[in-house]
């Protein structure tokens, strides 16, 4: 088979479920477009219902596509309610669940929509010229809020004369003033700020309700008598300079009026009202201008009065928060050793787990991923993720999991995946634990030996875990075995693990990865002259540096990286955020810095075969950084080749096609330099 791949590209797939004996039926790269996950998940003021995105990939526009679907909490029946080509998302509830409304560009550009429960008759809200984002109904059912850009007129010097009538010239000049001016994902930013409007749920003219030359975005939560909003912005002066300043705010909609209830250094952002109306509940921290800084959870009387810590003991980043139906406690998330919990907490700070499964709505990779919401009772419905499924719904009910749907059965289902198994070792450095995990094909047949991929997660602050991931199969299903881990700097593990790495990247985040590799070599199955590796973003920073550091690796693969800190720090779309966090000072300031970190600079000792592969479009770590390094491997005439992947931003696997070229280019480059391979 991997003879065939060499020639062809063809790459096929074989899964095992620990449960099963090994089947003969295997998967091809194309088969990532039959995938599909649970997303967007909305229960209905009754609970009866979890209105939720079924989240699927076209394989003839190759993109992702979204459709509605609701499924009864008790189990008793599943069904779409607005499907198609085009997508809908980000539907909500109405307070009564009466009626749902959700965005969709089925007629064109993206509107608001809202759909009659009672006789599936749809109305057309808004006609707008940009997207809606962030839509939240007013508590008497008669407003929408939403987020949208609002175009401003682009900066200019001059003026040339104009062309004479039929002549084509190159147009205008574009000028540039802002710091940020472009954005990954998005490109070159029009001039221009977000804003909140308001519209009748029953359709017509939206009005803006914020002003001013600053974003406004994120969560908008109304107060219980639907005549104001709690929003996050930085109205600052020096906003573009502040990356993660902002405060809350409450907003007159009749008025415009607009009251600071936050005031401190730092971020304060996801606003959510309790039932009765009386608290806000809102996530932030004090920024100490660490690298890695996590959000604590905090309840607020509703004029902003009595702010109260409910995490602070916590030591883990708090994601999604959502209040108990009774407003007793609230809900939130956050990563514990490579896992997602769902968690509660009463208004004295008392913390309790509720589920560690949450996972399965990111595909490509394995990190840490998934959402909740609430029923009556305290039931908890949310994306439920293992190492071999992508993300169903399921629902806890006093300790016991039911699962709702069954997205993948239908491709998995008579399929070998590959299996999982957890593992910890001791850092050489200092003795903390490291932990990791290893897929193993799914024939896998301990009396042979295999060669090893060393998969490397970005961030570099984020966390890889036991979650799907189709790059892990593809792998291992080519007959590799693969190591993933969370080195130091990798949240879930508390504040002071992640900030190891605080103005020293890399630097023993390399050793722990090292440790990794030698104790998955320690257990037997791995061939240790077929050592592989391979990591994008911050991943891609570590893979540089391991090749400049040691020659163990047979070859290796660099994917959108940072190659020279400098450079990086002065192109990349996040440079307000990376030059104030994480340096110590500018890079004309502390050049010796940026430089010794940077991979550039040990270029000198590279000697394994490297690729190097990146999105053309890619704005967050510019494709600059991947032509420094291959240039730099060329001009040592180390083997060296740069595959730069068409349309692609920095998430490479945002369209299927291309995470198909990213996993086929990878496995092609090792399985040339895997020499003893059968």
């Amino acid at each position: 088979m991997r003879n065939i791949f060499r020639t062809s590209f063809v790459i096929v797939v074989s899964f095992i479920f620990s449960s099963l004996t090994i089947s003969d039926d295997k998967m091809e790269l194309t088969d990532i477009f039959g995938l599909e996950y649970a997303a967007g998940l909305q229960v209905s003021p009754d609970s009866k219902t979890v209105l939720y995105e079924r989240r699927s990939f076209d394989i003839m526009t190759d993109r992702a596509r979204s459709n509605l679907w609701l499924a009864a909490i008790d189990g008793s029946s599943n069904r779409p309610i607005l499907s198609g080509k085009d997508s809908y998302r980000n539907a909500r509830w109405s307070p009564k669940g009466d009626r749902i409304a959700y965005v969709t560009g089925v007629e064109g550009s993206p509107q608001i929509y809202v759909r009659f429960m009672d006789s599936g008759a749809t109305l057309r809200v808004t006609d707008l010229t940009a997207g809606p984002s962030a839509i939240s109904w007013s508590p008497d059912g008669k407003w929408l809020a939403f987020a949208m850009f609002v175009p401003s007129k682009p900066t200019t010097l001059t003026t040339i004369p104009k062309a004479p009538k039929g002549a084509k010239w190159a147009g205008p000049a574009k000028v540039v003033d802002r710091l940020t001016y472009r954005f990954d994902g998005r490109g070159f930013l029009p001039n221009g700020f977000t804003h909140i409007f308001v519209v009748p749920a029953h359709g017509g003219s939206p009005r803006q309700v914020t002003k001013g030359d600053f974003n406004h975005g994120g969560t908008v939560a109304w107060t219980k008598d639907s005549k104001n909003v709690i929003l996050s912005a930085n109205r600052s002066d020096n906003w573009e300079y502040q990356p993660a300043e902002s405060e809350l705010y409450k907003l007159n909609i009749a008025s415009g009026g607009m009251t600071k209830l936050t005031d401190r250094r730092g971020p304060d952002a996801s606003p959510q009202i309790s039932p009765d109306g009386k608290k806000i509940a809102y996530l932030g921290y004090d920024d100490k201008f660490m690298s890695s800084q996590a959000n604590i959870l905090y309840v607020m009387d509703i004029d902003g009065g009595n702010s109260q810590p409910l995490t602070a003991t916590l030591d883990r980043a708090v994601n999604d928060i959502s209040w108990s139906r009774d407003g007793r406690s609230l809900y939130f998330s956050f990563d514990d050793h490579g896992k997602r919990i769902a968690a509660k907490v009463d208004m004295r700070g008392k913390i309790k787990r509720v589920t560690d499964k949450l996972g399965g709505t990111t595909l490509g990779r394995p990190y840490t991923s998934g959402e909740f919401a609430i029923a009556d009772g305290g039931r908890l419905v949310y994306s439920h993720g293992t190492a071999t499924s992508p993300a169903d719904i399921a629902v806890n009910r006093r300790d016991k999991t039911q699962i709702l749907t069954d997205l993948n059965g239908d491709l998995l289902g008579h399929k070998a995946l590959a299996q999982v198994s957890a593992m910890t070792v001791k850092s050489s450095v200092d003795g903390r634990d490291i932990e990791a995990w290893v897929a193993r094909p799914a024939d896998f047949d301990p009396t042979k030996k295999y060669p090893l991929i060393l998969e490397i997660h970005g961030g570099p602050h984020a966390a890889y875990g036991p979650q799907f991931s189709s790059e892990i199969q593809l792998y291992a299903a080519a007959g590799y075995m693969v190591v993933w881990s969370n080195p130091r700097g990798s949240t879930s593990y508390g504040h002071e693990f992640a900030n190891l790495i605080h103005h020293n990247y890399p630097s023993s985040d390399y050793d722990d990865l090292m440790d990794v590799v030698d104790g998955v070599v320690a257990g037997g199955a791995v061939d240790e002259d077929r050592l592989f590796v391979t990591g994008g973003s911050g991943g891609g920073v570590l893979t540089a540096w391991i090749v400049g550091k040691t020659d163990r690796f047979k070859a290796a693969v660099v994917a959108k990286p940072v190659i020279n800190w400098t450079s990086f720090a002065l192109t990349a779309d996040i440079a307000a955020f990376v030059n104030k966090y994480w340096f110590p000072a500018q890079p004309w300031e502390a050049p010796e810095h940026f430089w010794e970190r940077s991979p550039l600079s040990l270029v000198g000792n590279v000697s394994t075969p490297t690729m190097l592969l990146t999105g053309e479009v890619d704005y967050r770590t510019p494709m600059g950084e991947t032509e420094q390094y291959y240039q730099a491997l060329k001009l040592r005439k180390i083997d060296t080749v740069m595959v730069r992947i068409p349309g692609a931003s920095h998430g490479i696997a945002a369209k299927p096609s291309n995470l198909m070229s990213k996993v086929a280019n990878i496995l092609a480059w090792f399985e040339k330099y895997d020499v003893d391979a059968e």
